[in-house]
């Protein structure tokens, strides 16, 4: 039986990436402080992560967890993901992350390439592994059958037709192009959005709706959630937490404690390693009571394999 300072040591990390204590108690250090949350190793793990990330929009509102996520296991190295196992979920994670080329001539390299450029995948007993040839970057996804996953992609590809880049061992010379265009970004995403994933599930509140969006805007970046936690909660597990992210509060209007249902929260971060600003708004909309919820994913899960 674990102590109550044993689980207070993991408190955080477990609010954070949804992991169980059983499975972090044998981290633990010695020295009886709690157990932290790793950083991507690699300059490339992070920038793989945050673009997982961010080409994840439209599994918003599909699921009480923050992009179908229900934990990951983060490592120096890898990330490994838990998703959600419905089937209209998985498939938004592949078709948002897996590279395709739009067919549309544009002077933008980026606008070229849906999806995540060079973006990989290989699957073995152990799930779903997403990579980048030739990079040290990894990212595995868990918690739905493998099958699911070839159905999925075996219609993507008659869907796109030779569109879809996947059959490419390496990398096209357009995705190289769209890679080299965002690495020219003045406020890259890698540092700010790879932590965020790692404490993605810090983003969720009690109800059955959580949606976590984030997207560039004024020199920054604006993220949403519809239904989040506590504002006091999400600055400790983001920011100045045992755990956090090291995010710091230049500016907030919490309406926590206000009871209308409409009422909405803004916390203004700023990364202080990278200067960069996040916008934080919790929109507050009162999904938890939407009676259709179950029956419209029920449809949605239902028309996954169509």
């Amino acid at each position: 039986m674990s102590s109550p300072k044993a689980l207070d040591r993991t408190a955080d990390r477990r609010r954070s990436t949804g992991e169980l204590h059983q499975t972090l108690a044998p981290l633990l250090p010695g020295d009886d402080s709690v157990l932290l949350i790793p950083a991507a190793r690699h300059e490339e793990q992070a920038r793989l992560e945050a673009e997982v990330f961010l080409e994840l929009r439209a599994v918003g509102g599909l699921s009480a967890h923050p992009l179908g996520i229900v934990r990951l296991r983060p490592e120096g190295d890898r990330l490994t993901i838990r998703v959600t196992d419905a089937p209209y979920v998985v498939m938004c994670w592949a078709d948002q992350l897996l590279p395709r080329s739009t067919g549309e001539p544009s002077d933008n390299p980026r606008d070229l390439i849906t999806g995540v450029p060079g973006l990989r995948y290989h699957r073995d007993r152990g799930g779903i592994h997403l990579h980048r040839p030739g990079m040290p970057a990894r990212i595995t996804l868990t918690g739905f059958p493998a099958r699911w996953w070839d159905r999925i992609t075996d219609r993507m590809h008659r869907d796109y037709d030779d569109r879809l880049l996947q059959p490419h061992p390496g990398w096209t010379p357009c995705e190289r192009a769209a890679y080299d265009v965002d690495s020219g970004w003045p406020f890259p995403p890698g540092p700010v959005f790879s932590p965020l994933l790692r404490r993605i599930r810090a983003t969720a509140g009690p109800g059955t709706v959580n949606s976590t969006d984030a997207w560039s805007s004024d020199g920054g970046y604006r993220m949403e959630a519809t239904d989040g936690p506590p504002c006091p909660e999400l600055i400790r597990l983001l920011g100045d937490g045992p755990t956090g992210a090291g995010w710091q509060v230049t500016h907030k209007r919490c309406t926590c404690r206000c009871d209308h249902e409409h009422d909405s929260c803004t916390v203004d971060f700023l990364d202080p390693a990278t200067g960069i600003a996040v916008r934080y708004g919790n929109g507050r909309w009162g999904r938890t009571a939407d009676k259709s919820y179950e029956l419209r994913m029920a449809e949605l899960n239902a028309k996954a394999f169509d």
